[in-house]
């Protein structure tokens, strides 16, 4: 099999199958072959909007299939998983097959795997999903460090088998493990929802923590929580806080004591108390963006362990060892826990933060997530960037003043730390999907227009990805600009090809015909009136088969986003910090105030030297209203997990003006769930489906 060549893999079910269909479309060197499933209308027409084949029985499937995804219950769900896995390794496909897999039924794929010449993997799913992932390579550079003190882990039961492999990974090793049967639960005191035991595991203490209650019919739907795990040495306790994140770091408390047995909290040694009690570690979304995002790449990050597992060749019971004892470890500690508890409760209310934690003064509406990115005119920073600047001062100022229009002066100050957060951000997420997206655009009917273009770190990495492109880059921040205009003076392949000027949306000046228009964070700092003109101008210049693409704040209504900090940085003797916030504006409906303020420290002071605050005015939407405003179709492009929305729109043959507003008939946005994928070559605006088979 050659490097090169896309693998051609089959996915079998559409339920969590979709995930699986959804990541094979996404993933660079893989091909959707097909579906494969009982045969529902739902399955048909799921394979019929994906335009590949679809099949009811193995005995249809073409030649040509390199591997297969069975995302179909295996005999311990009461599915036939791992006899389909064994039908499809009788066809020489590799499988990668969706846990739970009883113990037995493991041993005899692999053993199956080896008679066949083929690759088997069991796909666990959560270690691979990004915050997971993040926990598991802390730990163990942790583990490198310092000896492990103790594991406190809790789980539902259901997902008892990833958490095994999950710790495993976090340790580097599974030995020594062993477990005592848990304690009996007095009869007197009622039903318990969690079951606990202790033993060792990898040579560490453990104390497991299980959600022994089920449903059977609807097993994800009714866990009290998901994977939740710490891990403590003697310099602190790292911590998966959820299975979709974030990671917290906690150092040890440690104050020491002078002759008299008093606390020395000054002075000589006492260095550490500049510590943070708790650091955040990454940014959590929303259980969309899990589905959407999260749950896909993991799966993407699988199916390249199968890939590489194909092109090595090699005995696939000798690789499979390490998932033999995973299972094991998961069958010795489900048959001391014994049977859950079958419980079938009714549909639950789960809780928006608001409800829970009291507003800080000033944030009354609290409804949003803890993560948000900044957005700006050219700020592609995402959940990683600095957002707007202004006031300078020595020491903390007080809040900005009433709203104001943004103009040549916004962002200035903010511009001589936009690149220290913002470069890791644009390379790992913007830049790629736009790369990939323009690398077979037709750019020979007129230039791409970065509008909003901040310091060009996108307006770059397009120049790179198309050494052909002629680039106008707008800018109307000074500050920004400066540091955008010494980006391209600095590269002579950027002089001769990208100008720099000072315009602003929606009055800029534009060129008769447009091949791309990039629109990063920028929508949000125009009215509805101003929005309508620059969609106006945009429409009438863009060339046939024109692209927009749009990137959008996380949010689409206005609520309230208590400061927090979201990213740091070093230079020298110097520490950056930058922290977000925002608020509904007291004075316009459908509007918010965000506030960015960037502090800098000096070698570890405890007090910032300078700091740098702002807030400006921004409108949320979502890419239904960008569709609607725009009349143009859109369709969403794969970016890291945890980065803003980003879409390109595309004209319809019969967009001449959008009306301002008016929701068009032809406009099509991209629905929220696993049933859109939405690949960076897909040629077809995504439209809205229900299928479960």
């Amino acid at each position: 099999m050659s490097a090169s060549t896309p693998l051609r893999v089959l996915v079998c079910g559409t339920n969590f199958g979709r995930f699986y269909a959804e990541a094979v479309r996404r993933r660079p060197g893989f091909t959707l072959a097909g579906i494969l499933s009982r045969g529902s209308a739902a399955s048909r027409a799921y394979a019929e909007s994906l335009g590949v084949p679809f099949y009811s029985d193995t005995g249809d499937l073409p030649a040509g299939i390199d591997a297969a995804c069975v995302a179909v219950s295996s005999s311990i769900s009461g599915g036939e998983g791992s006899e389909l896995a064994r039908a499809l390794m009788d066809r020489g496909i590799h499988v990668l097959q969706e846990h739970p897999v009883h113990l037995a039924e493991l041993t005899g794929n692999l053993k199956h795997a080896r008679r066949r010449g083929v690759q088997y993997r069991l796909n666990t799913h959560y270690p691979h999903v990004a915050p997971v992932r993040a926990f598991i390579e802390a730990a163990r550079r942790l583990v490198v460090r310092q000896r492990p003190l103790f594991l406190d882990a809790a789980t539902p039961v259901h997902l008892m088998h990833p958490l095994v492999d999950i710790l495993g990974q976090a340790m580097g090793t599974l030995r020594p493990w062993r477990f005592a049967d848990p304690a009996p639960l007095p009869a007197e005191i009622g039903p318990q929802p969690f079951r606990s035991l202790h033993g060792v595991f990898a040579g560490a203490p453990l104390t497991l923590r299980v959600h022994h209650q089920l449903d059977p019919s609807d097993r994800d739907n009714h866990a009290l929580h998901w994977h939740r795990i710490s891990l403590g040495t003697e310099g602190g306790v790292l911590t998966l806080a959820d299975t979709h994140g974030p990671v917290l770091w906690s150092p040890r408390l440690h104050i020491g004591r002078d002759a008299d047995r008093r606390f020395v909290l000054d002075g000589p040694g006492t260095g550490r108390l500049g510590l943070g009690t708790t650091a955040v570690v990454g940014t959590t979304g929303t259980f969309r963006t899990v589905f959407s995002d999260l749950w896909p790449e993991a799966i993407g990050s699988a199916l390249d362990g199968l890939r590489e597992a194909a092109a090595q060749g090699g005995d696939a019971l000798r690789a499979g060892q390490y998932d033999l004892a995973v299972c094991r470890i998961w069958t010795d500690l489900a048959a001391r826990l014994g049977p859950p508890e079958i419980v079938r409760p009714g549909t639950p209310r789960p809780l928006a933060v608001s409800d829970v934690i009291p507003a800080p003064e000033g944030f009354p509406h609290d409804t949003a997530p803890r993560s948000v990115p900044a957005s700006r005119s050219g700020d592609r920073t995402g959940d990683a960037g600095p957002g707007p600047a202004g006031e300078t001062a020595r020491r903390p100022s007080p809040e900005a003043g009433p709203p104001r229009p943004a103009d040549a002066a916004s962002y200035s100050p903010s511009a001589e730390f936009f690149d220290l957060v913002a470069a890791d951000h644009t390379a790992t997420a913007s830049a790629p999907a736009i790369a990939a997206l323009l690398a077979d655009a037709d750019l020979s009917t007129g230039p791409v227009v970065d509008i909003g273009a901040g310091t060009g770190l996108v307006t770059e990495a397009v120049a790179r990805a198309r050494p052909d492109a002629e680039i106008l880059a707008c800018e109307p921040s000074v500050g920004m600009r400066a540091v955008l205009t010494s980006r391209v003076f600095s590269d002579e392949d950027l002089r001769t090809r990208v100008t720099v000027t000072a315009d602003a949306a929606p009055d800029l000046d534009l060129p008769d015909r447009i091949s791309v228009v990039l629109l990063c964070g920028v929508l949000g700092h125009l009215d509805a009136e101003g929005r309508a003109r620059l969609w106006r101008r945009l429409t009438r210049r863009l060339a046939p088969g024109g692209l927009v693409v749009v990137e959008l704040m996380q949010f689409e209504e206005p609520l309230t986003l208590p400061e927090t900090r979201l990213a740091t940085a070093t230079a020298g003797r110097h520490r950056y910090e930058w922290s977000f916030g925002g608020a509904p504006d007291a004075t316009e409906d459908g509007v918010m105030r965000l506030h960015s303020t960037w502090r800098v420290y000096r070698d570890g002071a405890p007090q910032a030297e300078r700091e740098v605050r702002d807030s400006y005015r921004w409108e949320p939407f979502g890419l239904k209203d960008v569709v609607a405003e725009s009349g143009m179709t859109a369709r969403t492009l794969p970016t890291r997990p945890g980065a803003p929305p980003l879409a390109v729109l595309i004209r319809t043959p019969d967009t001449s003006e959008p009306a301002a507003g008016a929701h068009l008939p032809h406009a099509r946005t991209a629905p929220d769930g696993p049933d859109s994928p939405a690949g960076p070559r897909t040629a077809t605006p995504l439209v809205s489906s229900s299928t479960d088979g």
